[in-house]
């Protein structure tokens, strides 16, 4: 459970790659109301990604992508968003009939120290409480998740892979143990580059199932057991807010050498509830051989595997009184050197999934026959498609300009 399986394999057979629409919709579609807009800083101007953009009254959400911007589809009237992000003030926008391409400005929020009540004790003790409250402040029936899932790979700066879906999840009680949590894939489909250079490509394991696997509140085995916290020490850093509630923010470092890659990182607690709602965590790769032992399974003959970083991004959602799982992004950063060349070749790649819904009435368990297994490769499970409304009502974390143009080179290379 605790290892992040990435697999590299050499592309060895050309593919047939169709084209994939990605225009923006705006306006109403039947039913159907689409708003669109970009999202940035108040006073610098600066795109904000991963911002939480949500349809009041409702579970309907997304995220912004890398360039600030986002399309939100909801069914029948929508009257009005709330826009969200860890350091700044929510901020509610009515919708009316001239609602596209809205520029959504947020003011960054400065902690005043006295309004906020200063946990003076111990981090780690405060981290204990946390824990202790997961079964009242998390899920206490099973609900049904419907989210999107992308993952992409990058040679240098071009992209060479990108994957992506709509996903069912289902998650029992957090105070039960996660053994029928389980990930299906609704609809996806991959693109991938046939350039005869890029013969090295990526899969992430598991992908789509990390919404179960890395979450910090429901599976403690992960990061937040007993055992593993011992490896750590604990400080307190300055207060934030979180749509619009205060947080307190604990740092943690590894404690001690281990035989096995230690992470760096933040954990954010609400200071009124004391639930999780925000982790961000990176793997120590100072000493490669370890870190290279957690991040990878297997690699072409005669390459050597350089991981440079391994970080991971999960956020909770405060709704009706109980906080729920929103978006977790994961990203590797490798070199890759091969004998008989000169200079190693960079490498990244990215996985992130959005909750866009949720429900907890008439809710099954997904079968195990259905279900997505954490040693499976996203890229195995879709295929290619060509579908102008592939994405039907879907709400997708949009492509951003730079994965936009680079989705259109890789059709292009096709014809």
């Amino acid at each position: 459970m605790k290892h992040v399986l990435l697999t590299l394999w050499v592309l060895l057979v050309g593919t047939n790659l169709l084209a994939q629409e990605t225009g923006i919709v705006t306006g109403e579609n039947g039913n159907m109301t689409v708003i669109s807009g970009t999202v940035c800083h108040e006073k610098t101007d600066e795109p904000i990604r991963q911002a939480s953009v949500v349809v009041e009254g409702t579970s309907v959400s997304v995220v912004t992508n890398d360039d600030g911007f986002f399309t939100l589809k909801a069914e029948g009237g929508l009257k009005e968003i709330s826009v969200s992000h860890v350091g700044f003030h929510t901020k509610r926008i009515r919708i009316g009939n001239d609602s596209h391409d809205l520029r959504i400005k947020l003011k960054p929020n400065v902690v005043e120290l006295n309004e906020v009540v200063v946990w003076t004790g111990d981090p780690r003790e405060l981290v204990n409480i946390a824990i202790s409250k997961i079964p009242e402040n998390y899920i206490n029936k099973p609900e049904l998740y419907q989210g999107f899932y992308r993952e992409t790979a990058m040679k240098r700066q071009h992209y060479i892979y990108v994957a992506e879906g709509v996903v069912d999840m289902y998650k029992s009680s957090y105070s039960s143990k996660g053994y029928r949590d389980r990930v299906a894939i609704r609809k996806g489909r991959r693109l991938l580059s046939p350039k005869r250079g890029d013969t090295l490509s990526i899969k992430v394991l598991g992908g789509p199932v990390f919404p179960i696997q890395l979450d910090i509140a429901k599976n403690l085995d992960f990061f937040l057991n007993a055992d593993n916290l011992l490896d750590y020490q604990f400080t307190m850093e300055e207060p934030t807010t979180i749509n619009d509630r205060q947080q307190y923010v604990v740092a943690l470092s590894p404690r001690w050498v281990k035989p096995w890659a230690l992470y760096y990182g933040k954990l954010f607690i609400d200071r009124l509830t004391l639930a999780f709602t925000r982790a961000e965590l990176s793997l120590d790769v100072s000493n490669r051989e370890k870190a290279t032992q957690y991040m990878l399974v297997k690699k072409p003959a005669g390459v050597k595997f350089r991981p440079k970083e391994l970080t991971t991004l999960i956020d909770y959602r405060y709704e009706d009184g109980l906080t729920h799982i929103s978006y977790i992004r994961n990203t590797f950063r490798f070199n890759c050197d091969w004998k008989r060349r000169l200079f190693a070749t960079s490498f990244a790649a990215f996985c992130e999934m959005v909750v866009t819904d949720k429900t907890s009435e008439n809710v099954r368990p997904i079968s195990g026959r259905n279900s997505f297994d954490s040693r499976d490769a996203f890229y195995d499970k879709v295929d290619y498609f060509k579908d102008p409304h592939f994405w039907e009502n879907y709400n997708i974390i949009e492509p951003s300009e730079s994965l936009d143009k680079a989705i259109d080179k890789l059709v292009k290379r096709y014809k």
